[in-house]
């Protein structure tokens, strides 16, 4: 469905439609909140996620280290450079999202800045330090995303930014655990240097695809930090009543999700270590599901 003010085929619709493909195929995850909100803001939001992920792919690709240093800058010029798009689909949505919406465009710096540091496997010595990295690349995302919603008059935009910062700070430190092994094949330990110390652990790949640390003392490392993220949902999810309906909806299902996910790893913490836990497809759309009904109770 075209959003309205949004002309049928013309290059600005087909644009928000190749956003919207990119969100679908490649953040399965969100789809499933994004999809909650309203046609014109749905678009905003997935051109908001395509430029994350086109972020994220160039940390995440086979390109050698400068190779990628490289095309991050490219992509941060071509940031600056908005509403200027150069025929590029995704920065045209883009540039007309920011436009139409008080999102707070120079937040995808910070994005390019944590890729940069995957980049140089950067290392966090201390939880605050790994805090500070997952701000960069989730909580921007969260900050970015605000602008899209419709937060109630009587809200401070900033005190709801903070809490919108805090909940993509949960999602990440979930992200982190989920993918610990898948990390460090690729060379990138997340989890900080004091807390592995702690638990005398150190992520050494096993013989089993796995990881060779002690099962107890994994087991405790994971459910120690997921405590951690749950404080973060804790704090976060108080934006949700500050929000209109639908946004609200759209965070909860998204948040929900990850929430869940966060939920089986402390069940089974060395489930992580196995293989990717993930939700099946009913139980995402039975949180969206429920996030749209309480929403509207």
């Amino acid at each position: 469905m075209t959003a309205p003010g949004r002309i049928a085929g013309s290059p600005l619709d087909l644009a928000y439609r190749e956003c919207e493909r990119i969100t679908r195929t490649e953040a399965r995850n969100f789809s499933y909140g994004i999809r909650l909100l309203r046609p014109e803001r749905r678009g905003a939001l997935c051109a908001v996620y395509a430029v994350a992920r086109r972020i994220d792919d160039i940390g995440d690709g086979d390109l050698p280290p400068a190779a990628k240093v490289a095309r991050l800058d490219q992509v941060r010029a071509a940031l600056h450079q908005l509403p200027e798009a150069g025929g590029d689909p995704v920065l045209l949505a883009l540039a007309d999202a920011g436009d139409r919406l008080p999102i707070p465009l120079p937040a995808l710096d910070e994005i390019v800045d944590g890729c940069l540091a995957d980049v140089q496997d950067t290392v966090y010595d201390t939880f605050d330090d790994l805090v500070g990295y997952c701000r960069q690349v989730a909580g921007s995302v969260g900050r970015l995303s605000l602008g899209v919603f419709d937060v109630r008059p009587t809200v401070p935009r900033s005190v709801a930014s903070e809490l919108a910062d805090t909940l993509g700070i949960a999602l990440q430190l979930t992200n982190i655990l989920r993918d610990i092994v898948e990390d460090r094949g690729n060379g990138r330990v997340y989890l900080p240097r004091e807390d592995l110390d702690r638990f005398g652990c150190t992520l050494t790949p096993g013989v089993d695809g796995g990881l060779a640390d002690p099962p107890d003392r994994l087991a405790e490392l994971v459910r120690w930090q997921a405590q951690r993220a749950e404080r973060y949902y804790r704090t976060g999810l108080r934006l949700l009543p500050l929000l209109d309906r639908r946004s609200a909806a759209c965070v909860a299902a998204m948040a929900g999700i990850y929430h869940r996910l966060l939920a089986r790893i402390v069940a089974d913490p060395l489930a992580v270590t196995r293989r990717r836990v993930s939700l099946p497809g009913w139980q995402k759309a039975y949180v969206a599901a429920r996030a749209m009904t309480r929403s509207s109770a």
